[in-house]
């Protein structure tokens, strides 16, 4: 379920922006819960179990994907999840998939990095942090193209470094 975008959105230009939603199977196991909510209410009476049980499926559904983070990249402005930085403060960005970024999710997690992390999602993308003040030294990000949304980043960086653009 990818869903990556560029383009203009509200009057200011997208670089890239994805949605990091659920997997299918995460979706399937969470829609079990709506015959769980109908059987409880079927001694009670079934059409309200029915219902209890489409209302409960498509709830927990809507809300595992409304709530899923967006990793963006808009206006100078790299945005994953509620956390944002100012592209003139990113420096580095480094792509893992496979066996490095199952490193870097693992044994090699970095306790004062940023972490945006999402199952079920190999691809990371690591961008360093260039601010003093920040304490953390790199933001780690899961994204299901790693390439683009580094692409993403370099191109904003690049852009805010030209003088005239």
């Amino acid at each position: 379920m990818q869903k990556t975008g560029s383009g203009v959105r509200g009057g200011s230009a997208v670089s890239y922006r994805e949605r990091l939603s659920p997997s299918l199977w995460v979706i399937t196991s969470a829609a079990v819960a709506a015959p769980m909510a109908a059987l409880v209410l079927a001694p009670i009476d079934t059409t309200l179990a029915l219902l209890a049980g489409a209302l409960v499926g498509v709830a927990i559904v809507a809300l595992l994907v409304a709530g899923s983070p967006v990793v963006e990249v808009r206006d100078g402005v790299l945005t994953a999840g509620r956390a944002h930085i100012d592209i003139g403060f990113t420096g580095e960005v480094t792509t893992l998939t496979g066996a490095e970024a199952q490193y870097a999710r693992g044994p090699g997690l970095h306790p004062r990095a940023w972490h945006l992390i999402r199952g079920g999602i190999d691809g990371l993308v690591l961008v360093t942090i260039t601010d003093p003040d920040d304490p953390a030294p790199f933001w780690v990000m899961s994204t299901r193209t790693p390439d683009r949304l580094a692409a993403a980043v370099r191109r904003a960086q690049a852009t805010r470094r030209t003088p005239g653009r």
